[in-house]
């Protein structure tokens, strides 16, 4: 079996490739796809098959997919704009004649609200009309991206957003790409999709907890309306667009659209999801 990596130079895409390999997947078999050349050249240090991409190239991308069992999109990080490439790189994949496409797309992605998702619920719904045998990973939210957050406890003691009492079911990246790598190294996954999140929902009151055990010092939660969460906000030097997107977020947090906890993902990986602390405690 061969497989291709469309995003293996990011974060989540490297993480992949380690758990891929753990599994015994030979270096060979896998063509690491990436815009990193400097990344890229490290994988080819590994034993992987490399190739730089332009998705705008469609014919020169199926070209370099000639002989793939297995296509991972990795969805890009261009919201607005990448559910074209997504297109190409669909495109590509089925002219290449690629068998099984797995992609990574939001939690609930066909009926959430979470502002995220109508691009991949997008991509979904292109991936189907292609016809080629596909697994829709639903990957929730990342522990990471809650980093910032934390190293900020550390300095002031204070973690301050709108999202109040609405619950949070993260993992770390981690976990979701052993998920990843479980359904391209096992059999049996085509046509379906798993909604991919933590086993326990937190909230921010629980966050500062955790964070306050972790750190040994005094650690609060203060809940601000979006009104004061806006202007703190600028106030971090964010422009009025940004802004608004995260206090979207936060009100889709708020509301529980990244609350839900259905357990594919420990099911995949074969063992619980890291707990939040844990996490933590890696960032001391």
């Amino acid at each position: 079996m061969t497989l291709a990596i469309f995003g293996a130079t990011g974060q989540l895409g490297g993480l992949v490739i380690d758990s891929l390999l753990e599994r015994n997947t030979v270096a060979g078999g896998i063509l690491a796809l990436g815009r990193n050349h400097e990344r890229l050249s490290d994988l080819a240090d590994r034993g992987l098959r490399t190739a730089h991409v332009d998705l705008d190239d469609t014919a020169g991308t199926a070209a370099t997919l000639a002989g793939v069992d297995t296509v991972l999109l990795i969805s890009l990080s261009e919201p607005g704009g990448r559910v074209q490439l997504h297109a190409n790189a669909v495109q590509a994949a089925k002219d290449a004649g690629a068998g099984h496409l797995v992609y990574t797309s939001a939690l609930q992605a066909p009926t959430t609200t979470l502002a995220l998702a109508p691009d991949h619920k997008a991509t979904e719904e292109l991936i189907t009309a292609s016809g080629i045998p596909a697994t829709f990973l639903r990957n929730g939210w990342y522990t990471e991206n809650h980093r910032q957050e934390f190293d900020g406890a550390r300095q002031s003691g204070v973690i301050a957003n709108s999202v109040g009492d609405g619950r949070i079911a993260t993992a770390p990246r981690r976990d979701y790409a052993e998920a990843a790598a479980a359904v391209l190294s096992t059999p049996g996954h085509e046509g379906k999709a798993y909604e991919l999140s933590g086993d326990t929902a937190w909230n921010y009151t629980e966050f500062a907890a955790a964070a306050q055990d972790v750190l040994g010092t005094p650690v609060r939660y203060q809940v601000l309306t979006p009104e004061q969460e806006h202007e703190q906000l600028l106030g971090f030097g964010m422009d009025e667009g940004t802004a608004a997107f995260v206090e979207t977020l936060n009100a889709n947090m708020r509301d529980g659209a990244l609350a839900p906890t259905p357990g594919d993902l420990s099911k995949l990986i074969g063992r619980p999801t890291e707990p939040l602390i844990e996490t933590l405690r890696s960032w001391v």
